[in-house]
């Protein structure tokens, strides 16, 4: 694990209590904010609001790895700031009880999320050094994950797909750094390294999309679109221009195995490919390309070229709200068959209470039907989800939420028989935040 994810994650949640180290007034007020608030500190005392690690623009519009989303995103954390660097870090914990209908239905309860970590510091000649690590508890749901009907990809044994379920993410899920260096007010070079680490490829990863995270669902077009937001190793240069970036990645291609809490090593031998535009505030923009050798341990050998372009809208709403919307395509091509997937997600922060999210899928999958590891027929498969949580405020920076959804999943004739009809799904989760 890298050392400093641990004390960054410390110091940003020892800046809550009173006896936080204290460097100026400013660092002072600025410690346990959001990320909007401490632009509004920071403008108060003189100082410049706060930038992103990869460029001159405002921190809120950094999501994973080096992915962009609007500059009006909700950034939440503990921050600090203290002996020239600053520190963020925040968690969310779900206790989920999952019940899927159906032939291949399942029912399971388990624990998911994920702690992140993150140190910052601004070096001589004006560069910027970040470090940043994520922890997730989810290998503790076991090695088949959890039942999610019409999801596939990955394996629980190393000898058989998983099908109709959601693979648990590793343990670590991010330790990386990444350098910037200005050029001019308006023009960035940068280098990101993880292992593991996020490719320049696709939207931000799910759990991170504004537009879904507070749902503990996985959409079942994950490995259409940011599957590789674990990789295990990616290095990642890329130039920012004002609110456009080009970005390229080498990356290892291979999925990560069924051993879920070590860190894996292999060859660079892929490649990756993301332009992003953010024309405001409310928007963000990407298209990407992806050469990925050797990507399934199942499938030893084979290829996948895959295509992404997605759209994020987020706007403020009420009174501290906000209303985010994702609109993505994309596609996976092994050499026989072009694959896409299509996903609309939304989520409505009415107020600091609730927030109600939906998404709806459609997925052309040659996996549901896989045997011994090899695709079989590919089907037309769709998904929708409808689900709201409610949070209540225990102490500062300390939430717990009381959440549900349900999901209505549709099926062609020709797979009636293993589904039997239109299946649905439904969750129930207990969430526990600290930002």
């Amino acid at each position: 694990m890298n050392p400093l994810f641990p004390a960054a994650c410390a110091a940003a949640l020892l800046a809550a209590s009173p006896a936080a180290a204290q460097d100026s007034p400013a660092e002072h007020d600025m410690a346990g904010m959001d990320m909007s608030q401490m632009d509004h500190a920071a403008m108060g005392h003189g100082m410049a609001p706060m930038t992103g690690a990869l460029g001159a623009y405002p921190m809120t519009r950094e999501a994973s790895g080096t992915a962009w989303q609007p500059d009006a995103s909700w950034h939440t954390g503990v921050h600090a700031a203290a002996g020239g660097w600053t520190t963020m870090a925040h968690a969310t914990f779900n206790l989920v009880a999952d019940s899927q209908s159906g032939r291949r239905g399942d029912d399971k309860t388990f624990v998911s999320g994920m702690l992140m970590g993150m140190a910052r510091r601004t070096l001589a000649g004006g560069g910027t050094l970040q470090l940043r690590g994520m922890l997730s508890p989810d290998p503790l749901m076991g090695a088949r994950g959890y039942p999610l009907l019409l999801a596939s990809g990955e394996t629980a044994d190393g000898a058989t797909p998983l099908v109709d379920r959601q693979h648990p993410h590793d343990l670590f899920m991010e330790l990386s750094a990444s350098y910037s260096q200005p050029l001019s007010d308006k023009l960035s070079l940068f280098v990101y390294a993880g292992l593991p680490g996020e490719p320049a490829f696709g939207p931000p990863a799910f759990m991170h999309r504004q537009s879904i995270m507070d749902s503990p669902e996985a959409p079942i077009s994950h490995h259409w679109l940011d599957s590789t937001h674990i990789t295990f190793g990616v290095i990642t240069a890329g130039v920012v221009y004002e609110n456009v970036k080009l970005e390229a990645s080498r990356f290892h291609g291979r999925e990560p195995d069924q051993h879920r809490y070590d860190i894996e090593t292999g060859a660079l031998d892929s490649t990756a490919v993301r332009l992003s535009w953010n024309p405001g505030p409310n928007w963000s923009l990407q298209a990407s390309w992806a050469q990925v050798k050797d990507a399934e341990q199942l499938e030893p050998g084979a290829d996948i070229r895959r295509w992404s372009a997605s759209a994020i809208y987020t706007v403020p709403f009420g009174h501290g709200g906000w209303w985010s919307t994702t609109l993505a395509w994309g596609r996976r091509s092994a050499g026989h068959e072009d694959l896409d997937a299509y996903v609309l997600e939304s989520a409505l922060r009415p107020n600091e209470d609730w927030t109600v999210f939906v998404r709806a899928e459609r997925t052309r999958n040659d996996e549901l039907t896989s045997v011994g590891g090899h695709h079989g027929s590919a089907y037309t498969v769709a998904k929708a989800s409808l689900g709201a949580i409610r949070d209540w405020k225990l102490a500062d920076h300390l939430k717990l939420g009381l959440g549900g959804l349900y999901s209505i999943n549709v099926t062609p004739d020709a797979l009636d028989r293993l589904y039997g009809g239109s299946p649905r799904g439904a969750m129930a989760f207990l969430r526990l935040k600290i930002d």
